[in-house]
């Protein structure tokens, strides 16, 4: 083993530029990599962490999955006439024993539970009104299933508790409607009636679906501007362990008959835009490997080519293949360890740079930055793509060397 070594050395100290321009290209595809897939990995912890958090692991609603069968249709499942959409005069919405549904909820470990109550708002302040969904909150319990207290930038989620006629906007609505804390807003519901509440927290989450269209007020205002007294529609669920969502949401709708969504499915639609991102992400800069590859390959082919009857005469006289082709597997592993070791330094050093950059929308007094996950998956993963396509491109060029009959070789040079 020691002779292929001694000859693949050679080989790389005889060809130094080519060597170091192939280095290069590995050092480069591989920074490439690890920067860009740790910063949209980083990207998408970020997003999931306030996806996930700014909203219940599981969310219970008055709706079902099925529709209930038709009274006629299970007296006579039989009949020739179909019977659909015939429904109650006035339907009761809201959840039944939502008191029992929680306590039984709560007992279990690591489950932590808030009764909500959501409906449609329509606040109007100088002339101009702004469509939100309101939700009815019990302040204390809802601290525990969502970070919507540590998101305040304003106020308190807590006044809620004190004052019955407040109400919680986020900052991107406040700005848009030129409310401080401690205004007036005029407030209308579907159910009829006006009445004014006051600002008495502002929050942000970084949601802009949440920061422009939600609000919060106690739950016992919301169930009185919204008729509907001692009624909720919702229950948000907390989990200390998120992985067990889909348990507990399977078990709560197999034994209550409320439908119980999970946060995958929530958020489903966000988690398919990820994958697809992903899969972009690393095809386009593993093609940069790829990429480093060929010059590989080149220098490889271009040592074979000129070592050919060097090549022949070392089969002449007993080198066996294997030690042919190892040799120039060697010198392709050689230049993709330099190529990975120099690679990772250049990716770590690019993502502490990137990490300086600060975020789009955040502002100078939170101080955010761009977030780089820089995990040891993400380099083995880029060690391992260039050492292979180093591998691949030696071994191709090897492989036609040791194939060569050294008769041929020696008769044409002659």
């Amino acid at each position: 083993m020691m002779l292929p070594l001694s000859i693949a050395a050679a080989h790389l100290r005889s060809r130094r530029r080519q060597t170091l321009v192939s280095v290069l290209g590995v050092a480069l595809g591989v920074g490439v990599f690890i920067a860009v897939t740790g910063l949209m990995g980083g990207f998408q912890s970020y997003f999931r962490t306030q996806m996930i958090d700014s909203n219940p692991h599981v969310t219970i609603t008055d709706e079902v999955r099925q529709p209930a069968a038709q009274p006629l249709a299970m007296l006579h499942p039989r009949a020739a006439v179909a019977v659909a959409r015939i429904l109650p005069r006035d339907p009761v919405r809201g959840i039944a024993n939502a008191g029992e549904i929680m306590a039984a909820l709560a007992a279990m470990p690591g489950v932590a539970v808030a009764p909500t109550l959501r409906g449609q708002m329509l606040l109007r302040r100088a002339g101009r009104d702004y469509a939100v969904n309101a939700i009815g909150i019990d302040p204390v319990r809802e601290s525990a299933v969502t970070t919507l207290s540590r998101d305040m930038r304003q106020g308190s989620l807590e006044a809620l508790g004190s004052r019955p006629d407040g109400i919680v906007i986020g900052l991107a609505l406040a700005d848009k409607m030129g409310a401080a804390l401690g205004d007036t807003i005029s407030v209308a519901t579907s159910a009829g009636g006006e009445s004014a509440l006051r600002v008495v927290g502002i929050f942000r989450t970084g949601l802009e679906q949440l920061d422009t269209g939600q609000v919060y007020v106690a739950l016992n205002r919301q169930q009185s501007m919204q008729a509907r007294p001692r009624v909720i529609n919702e229950i948000h669920v907390k989990l200390a362990d998120i992985s067990r969502s889909r348990e507990v949401a399977a078990l709560a709708e197999g034994r209550w008959g409320y439908k119980a969504a999970p946060w995958e499915e929530t958020f489903a639609r966000i988690l398919e835009v990820f994958v697809l991102q992903n899969v972009i992400i690393y095809g386009s800069t593993g093609s940069i490997l790829l990429v480093a590859g060929f010059g590989i390959f080149n220098i490889i082919s271009t040592v074979v080519s000129e070592k050919a009857r060097d090549i022949a005469i070392m089969r002449s006289i007993g080198m066996p293949r294997g030690s042919v082709v190892a040799t120039f597997i060697v010198e392709g592993i050689a230049v993709g360890v330099m190529g990975v070791a120099a690679g990772w330094l250049l990716g770590g050093a690019g993502a502490s740079v990137i990490e300086t950059f600060p975020a789009p929308g955040s502002t100078d007094g939170e101080g955010g930055t761009l977030m780089v996950l820089q995990s040891p998956a993400t380099y083995g993963l880029a060690a391992g793509i260039a050492l292979l396509s180093s591998v691949v491109a030696a071994w191709i060029p090897a492989r036609k060397a040791a194939r060569t009959d050294p008769l041929v070789i020696i008769r044409g040079a002659t």
